[in-house]
């Protein structure tokens, strides 16, 4: 694609050197910059108060005072000096400023050049940091020409600089000069260095942003590359190296990329059972996995078996709710021949088949209370004796059980021995619910819709902002599980090359609640899009009928364009004409 040049009328000197002065004189056409609507980047943030959250896409932020950000300001510098407390607040723009350019690309991938990089300075302008205004933009992705010219009204971050600080010698918004350089940079694919030529922690009465390839600043761009650790960011380069610089790294962190256990998932609750597991991992101590149906109980499991001492025995998993009571035993400590009826050949059980290494009782609290005599036994001695057989066998074994039931309860009401249960006990882990880690929806949506994709062959863009909303304040009954089904239903309903929406995902009657809210165009708040009604009619099978899933996207499109046809097209990738059919095919009026 051309350069995407606009430029507004007339640049005063610059005090910063010649460096910057002779590139504004180079890109001095005169061109209005058409900076497109923001209403795209405000409906994807939503107000969570009755969960304490709020979502940026899927991205969880939060509300800040700014006098706050000056404290902590005062506390790095006081604490690492002023050089190291800015190295520190630039990286962590950085970082920012690539997870927003990846989220731009999703939302504006359709945009012309210039309308999809202004993403970037609207972002932080919904984040409420700053008013961005571009002065001169000069943007060819493809031969890797960038240079951009930008005022930074009302910033934020210089305002607390000056509360705590006054009025010096030195520019204060580093945060933000570090989120251009990595927004810019993740945008064009090769290292964009900006640097602040006035600031109102200077005395200006505005600041002032001004960015460019690192190699055309020359020697202007040593004083500022240090603050970036930038050995890595002068040599960067978007295909990953060995190891990537220390903002790839945290960026890739972040980011919830599958971890060593094979999960994803950034949530306090989530890190806890994983500190949990590695702790206990390397002991012989019998763990007691707690939590609802479907939290991933048997995935933890497998990790502690993985990390423990006893990686390289076996792992036997045992569905104790599947076994039937009069075959319990013998599935457990296994038969000799002629045990009883039908018992032709001898069979180790699965204690035997474990032996040095590990046995998950999944279930543990369905056993009947006989069997549960016979497995206290077999923890307690080490040895087990196969059905009809007099000989002892020693077995060793590391034991993992897990339920979905309060087995104190249980033991309250006589159906699970209160032994049985210290014994079991030893060093209990609690999983908690997917709704209890609502953190971790966003990067297992992601996770799952990419392996669904693998599994099933197809190509899928990413979810519609209302489907977010959705899957984040659906209660998940069903926890992870039920994400990993759902998600992969809604794979196989979507086209191909098309994203993911509720009428793809929510088509068994699931119960949405909607507790969110977004950012109206008038800027006030009001509630989420509305979802798809629970109770509509539906076809067989429990799918929603046609008719109707189509009726309400023509009136969720209508909503979110405010009446106008030709975006509410655009929105749902038809021609209007097509709209205008369809809206009298189901007699829906246009105000």
């Amino acid at each position: 694609m051309g350069a995407n040049f606009l430029k507004r009328p007339v640049l005063k000197s610059v005090p910063t050197g010649r460096a910057v002065a002779s590139a504004v004189a180079e890109h001095a056409d005169c061109c209005a910059i058409r900076v497109p609507q923001i209403h795209d980047l405000a409906n994807r943030l939503r107000f969570a108060p009755e969960q304490g959250r709020i979502w940026l896409d899927d991205q969880r932020m939060m509300l800040m005072h700014v006098s706050s950000l000056g404290a902590l300001r005062e506390e790095l510098i006081g604490s690492l000096g002023k050089e190291a407390a800015r190295g520190v607040i630039t990286r962590i723009g950085y970082q920012a400023g690539a997870r927003d350019a990846e989220m731009a690309k999703k939302l504006r991938s359709s945009s012309s050049t210039y309308e999809h990089f202004l993403a970037g300075p609207q972002l932080v302008s919904l984040e409420g940091i700053v008013h961005c205004e571009p002065i001169a933009l000069d943007i060819d992705v493809g031969s890797g020409r960038y240079f951009g010219d930008f005022a930074l009204i009302d910033c934020a971050e210089a305002e607390a600089h000056v509360a705590s600080f006054g009025i010096g010698e030195e520019s204060s918004c580093w945060m933000l000069v570090g989120y251009a350089c990595g927004y810019t940079s993740t945008f064009m694919g090769r290292p964009i260095l900006w640097r602040e030529v006035e600031c109102r922690a200077m005395g200006h009465d505005r600041c002032r942003v001004v960015g460019r390839p690192v190699e055309e600043w020359g020697d202007d761009a040593r004083e500022d590359l240090r603050f970036l650790q930038i050995g890595d960011f002068v040599k960067w380069t978007p295909a990953p190296p060995n190891q990537p610089p220390v903002t790839a790294r945290l960026a890739a962190r972040l980011a919830g990329q599958e971890n060593s256990f094979g999960m994803v998932g950034i949530s306090s609750g989530f890190n806890n059972v994983c500190h949990l597991v590695k702790k206990v991992a390397p002991t012989e101590a019998t763990v007691l996995f707690l939590g609802e149906s479907g939290v991933g109980k048997e995935i933890f499991s497998h990790n502690l078996h993985r990390l423990s001492n006893r990686a390289k025995g076996p792992f036997i998993a045992v569905n104790c709710a599947a076994i039937p009571e009069q075959l319990t035993e013998s599935e457990l400590f296994g038969v000799e021949k002629g045990g009883f009826t039908g018992a032709t050949v001898s069979r180790p059980g699965r204690f035997e088949r474990a032996h040095g290494g590990t046995l998950f009782l999944d279930e543990i609290g369905t056993l009947s209370y006989t069997a549960q005599g016979k497995l206290l036994r077999a923890l307690q001695e080490g040895e087990i004796e196969r059905v009809g057989d007099s000989r002892v066998r020693k077995v060793d074994v590391r034991v993992i059980a897990a339920t979905n039931v309060n087995l104190r309860d249980a033991v309250k009401d006589g159906s699970f021995r209160e032994d049985l249960f210290y014994r079991l006990n030893v060093f209990p882990i609690r999983v908690p619910p997917l709704r209890d880690r609502r953190d971790d929806i966003p990067l297992l949506m992601n996770w799952f819709m990419q392996r669904s994709c693998k599994k099933n062959g197809k190509t899928i863009t990413g979810f519609r902002e209302r489907a977010v909303d959705a899957l984040i304040n659906y209660s998940w009954p069903g926890n992870v599980r039920e994400m990993e089904n759902l998600i992969e239903r809604a794979v196989i309903l979507a086209d191909d090359g098309g994203a993911l929406d509720i009428c793809h995902l929510f088509t068994t009657g699931e119960e949405l609640n909607s507790t969110t809210f977004i950012v109206q165009k008038n800027g006030a708040l009001g509630p989420a899009a509305d979802m798809i009604e629970t109770d509509a009619p539906t076809a067989e099978g429990g799918l929603p009928k046609l008719a109707d899933t189509e009726a309400r996207m023509l009136r969720l499109a209508l909503a979110e364009a405010n009446g106008n046809l030709s975006l509410a097209a655009r929105l749902l990738s038809i021609s209007r004409p097509t709209l205008a059919y369809r809206l009298r095919k189901h007699k829906i009026a246009v105000e």
